[in-house]
């Protein structure tokens, strides 16, 4: 059985090339322009709650449209097999451009679908399909971006280039988020329920038009390329992955939980947990996101050199350990003031760094290239459809059941799941990377 890793005999090159800073620019930029649509969806979920379902009970509409953003992740472990292995198959360069494909025409779907009060049933049955579509892009473009970033990196750099996976994800995110901090705040309460979002969804779509096109001229790794070239790329990467590397998928699934559970809390639905749990204006709670978003984004790449000193289970270790012990005070003292909102998100996605930086590297040092897509993306997208795809529903559920008080036992149980992961797996850091 071959193994993803070697020891290593020599000093690893810390020195990017301009190849490899182009490569890891170009799989930043798409990456991120692919995930704003994802992240439109949660930010605006109230107002499509109202437009896509019939009125009367805000609260079974809202827990409706979240019900669909679960379903969407169910299919992200059908994209996960499908389009990981695709990328093994055909390389990083095809697989990437079919995902943002995807992505961008679901997001022009939701975009100018009318509404239940024009098509009545249609309307929630076509955006659970825009959805489906993008869980299925979505659980490709994992494993396709994170192979391909941490394929372009220099040895001693690979969590560096890695983070910016995390990176170009915030990144989506951030634009979402100012996208409804603008629409928000500018526009009336009509305009915005009428036609702003649906604005917001068109953006995006267009900007999944630019990543689609930086994808298209971007060469393929010098990873996959030598295992095609050698013969070594499986017929079936999904079946060799699990054949092969069994204990390596465990170990992927494992090391997301908690990474998940937290992410999808603090960074996504957080505004809406708390505009709905405190009574916060929304426009105040997605200015706090944004605000976070940015230090977060600035943060990663040096999170990620850190692990490159440090290692892998020390970073990730800390991450989750802060949140067996956080996360009570944190979601305890949440109330209608923006300044605790703000330090609340802060000091959570802090945390989170010590994940983000490592998660791509990590779980691409599992696997050899010819099954390291499909490796990276499934047993990942399984984790996240089981733990964050789940994480707004089961928290607003929590909130309307008068149980929110309850939450931090599901941020730390997760989190003291994976910390038991972190201190046993292997340490990568120093080992050779093909």
């Amino acid at each position: 059985m071959r193994t993803a890793i070697t020891a290593s005999h020599t000093e690893p090159s810390r020195r990017m090339t301009p190849a490899q800073r182009k490569a890891i620019l170009a799989g930043t930029v798409g990456n991120t322009v692919e995930w704003v649509d994802w992240a439109l969806y949660s930010i605006f979920a109230k107002i499509i709650a109202g437009v896509f379902f019939p009125q009367g009970d805000g609260a079974a509409a809202l827990l409706s449209t979240l019900a669909i953003f679960a379903v969407g992740f169910v299919m992200r472990p059908v994209g996960a097999a499908v389009l990981g292995a695709y990328a093994d198959r055909k390389g990083r360069k095809k697989g990437l451009t079919l995902t943002i494909g995807l992505m961008a025409g679901a997001g022009f779907l939701i975009a100018f679908t009318p509404g239940y009060d024009t098509i009545g049933i249609a309307a929630p049955l076509i955006l659970l399909i825009a959805r489906l579509v993008q869980g299925f892009s979505a659980g490709g473009e994992f494993g396709s971006s994170s192979a391909f970033l941490v394929e372009s990196a220099a040895s001693g750099r690979r969590a560096f280039a890695g983070s910016w996976q995390q990176v170009s994800v915030a990144g989506g995110t951030l634009i979402a988020s100012l996208l409804g901090t603008i629409f928000t705040s500018l526009l009336g309460e009509d305009a915005l329920h009428s036609w702003g979002w649906r604005v917001a969804f068109a953006a995006g779509g267009l900007l999944g038009l630019l990543g689609l096109w930086l994808r298209v001229s971007v060469e393929d790794t010098a990873s996959f390329t030598e295992a095609k070239a050698g013969g070594k790329a499986p017929k079936n990467p999904l079946t060799a992955m699990f054949r092969e590397h069994p204990a390596a998928a465990l170990r992927v699934a494992g090391i997301t939980v908690a990474g998940t559970l937290t992410y999808y809390i603090w960074v996504s639905y957080l505004p809406t947990y708390a505009n709905l749990t405190t009574g916060i204006s929304l426009d105040k709670a997605l200015l706090s996101q944004t605000l976070c978003l940015i230090v977060f984004m600035v943060l990663l790449p040096f999170a990620g050199l850190l692990s490159d000193r440090l290692g892998r289970k020390p970073t990730m270790a800390g991450f989750a350990l802060g949140f067996v012990v956080l996360a009570w005070p944190m979601l305890h003292f949440l109330n209608g003031s923006f300044v605790v909102l703000l330090l609340v998100q802060l000091v959570g996605m802090l945390l989170i760094l010590g994940y983000s930086a490592n998660c791509a590297v990590i779980m691409a040092e599992q696997f050899p290239p010819e099954v390291r897509a499909t490796g990276i993306a499934l047993p990942y997208a399984l984790a996240v459809a089981a733990f964050g795809g789940t994480a707004p529903y089961v928290t607003t559920w929590m909130s309307e059941s008068g149980h929110a008080d309850k939450l931090w036992l599901y941020v730390s149980g997760a989190a003291l799941l994976s910390l038991a992961v972190y201190l046993t797996m292997p340490e990568t850091k120093d080992k050779e990377f093909s």
